[in-house]
């Protein structure tokens, strides 16, 4: 970050280039909380034990194919950085090279969710009545990996070339298909729990489909090739391998809270899984400006910018912090108007109080938290944010784990969940701080 504000003029351009990326961006990342939001908005009036079933799943499958998010991070910085080099092909080829690799990891994926999902849903904590429903929607929802992934990476690649109003329109439709869907195959087909579960999967290889027809397209305008290249997807794989390595931090983070809201009952985990709804909701909506972020930052150290990646990162940091304000304070202002669509339990409903209080005083924290990672991936920073997941880790379980000995309850769980904000934000702030992560040129070395 700048020693001193960049003048007003150059405030305005990057005011101008955030918003033209961010916005677009946000609509297509808040695509994936809303499918699981409107799973449970749905579910949620078919029971508890469904909402606890269809929670722990989520959590499961989340975790499945958001491991795998790197296909996006990383294929979009490789791509912004070529672009800012002024090597288009090579970007688009790039872009393919990540498509190949999505499928090939989506194979093992599928067959390992099969056959360990009971297993699964037992190492979670559901409890007996509600494992066979996360049994049921974990099994169906594991046929859509494949799209799921391939949207990933299709994502990245535009993400990359500097369009996110593509994905936005991709994120819409596949969000208009998923509610109607769901709302036909568990109320008016009477599946259930499956039912939302197939209406997921149809949304998702729909998406995929669209996706798939824009990029191949791209590629014949630029002449690269779609055949699978084994030195490219090598490639991918090993700028991936890091943010494989900092995700499955993070998300050993949410299983690890799930797994202790499981044990506290069935009304902390529906209480639990509805204020996690609403945390991936935000977590992707403040993600739109760290999206930008990536795009912005790998362009301008393709072209060799190092001003101006630093000038477009302090003004994404002031972005990400007032917009944290402004969505914890809807968070508690807007609750009368939220809570009514996820259940009409009074005692989850009293289990919520609490958690959205204290998911709302960290959204300033996490705007910052969210673009400096966006920065710091967009820049090629793996192997740093791969070591700072792992130490958050380390902190994090132990706290959490003792959350059922002390009688803390879901409020101490949620506790537990802003000390993890706060110190990833602290390990993000000191590495912006610096310059180690201001390497440039067309591929990072």
């Amino acid at each position: 970050m700048t020693a001193s504000p960049p003048p007003p003029a150059t405030r305005r351009r990057h005011d101008r280039e955030i918003l033209a990326l961010a916005v677009p961006a946000f609509g297509a990342l808040v695509a994936e909380p809303l499918f699981l939001m409107a799973d449970s908005a749905i579910v949620g009036h078919l029971g508890t034990p469904q909402l606890a079933g269809v929670g722990v799943a989520s959590a499961a499958l989340s975790t499945a194919t958001g491991v795998f998010v790197f296909l996006a991070y990383a294929t979009t910085a490789a791509v912004a950085r070529r672009i800012g080099a002024g090597d288009r092909r090579g970007a688009v080829q790039q872009g393919i090279d990540g498509i190949w690799l999505a499928l090939g990891l989506a194979v093992p994926v599928v067959l390992l969710t099969l056959l360990l999902a009971p297993w699964v849903a037992d190492v979670l904590g559901a409890s007996a009545t509600a494992a066979p429903h996360a049994v049921t929607y974990l099994r169906i929802s594991s046929l859509g990996i494949p799209a799921m992934l391939m949207v990933l990476a299709a994502t990245g690649v535009l993400r990359g070339l500097q369009d996110t109003r593509t994905p936005l329109v991709v994120a819409v439709a596949g969000f208009a298909a998923n509610i109607g869907l769901n709302a036909g195959l568990v109320y008016g087909a009477g599946l259930g729990v499956a039912g939302s579960a197939w209406g997921t999967v149809l949304a998702q290889t729909g998406m995929a489909a669209a996706y798939l027809v824009v990029v191949v397209r791209g590629a014949r305008r630029q002449g690269a090739s779609l055949r699978p290249d084994a030195a490219g997807i090598r490639a991918g794989a090993k700028a991936g391998g890091p943010l494989l390595v900092r995700t499955i931090s993070l998300r050993a983070v949410l299983m690890t809270a799930t797994a202790v809201a499981a044990r506290l009952g069935d009304d902390q985990v529906a209480a639990h899984q509805i204020t996690m709804a609403l945390f991936n909701f935000l977590a992707f909506a403040l993600d739109a400006i760290a999206i930008a972020g990536q795009a912005i930052i790998g362009r301008y150290l393709g072209a060799s910018n190092v001003p101006g990646a630093r000038a477009a990162t302090r003004r994404m940091v002031e972005w990400g912090i007032v917009s944290g304000l402004v969505l914890g304070l809807l968070v508690v202002l807007a609750r009368p108007l939220y809570v009514p669509l996820f259940t009409p339990d009074p005692a989850v409903r009293s289990q919520l109080a609490t958690a959205l209080l204290l998911l709302a005083l960290t959204q300033p924290v996490a705007g910052l938290v969210f673009v400096l990672d966006g920065v710091l991936m967009g820049a090629g920073d793996g192997p740093y944010l791969a070591w700072a997941g792992l130490a958050t880790l380390a902190v994090f379980v132990p706290v959490a784990l003792a959350v059922p000995a002390t009688g803390a309850g879901l409020a101490g769980l949620w506790w537990a969940m802003n000390l993890f904000m706060l110190l990833r934000a602290g390990f993000l702030a000191w590495r912006a701080r610096g310059g180690k992560w201001l390497v440039t040129g067309a591929v990072r070395g």
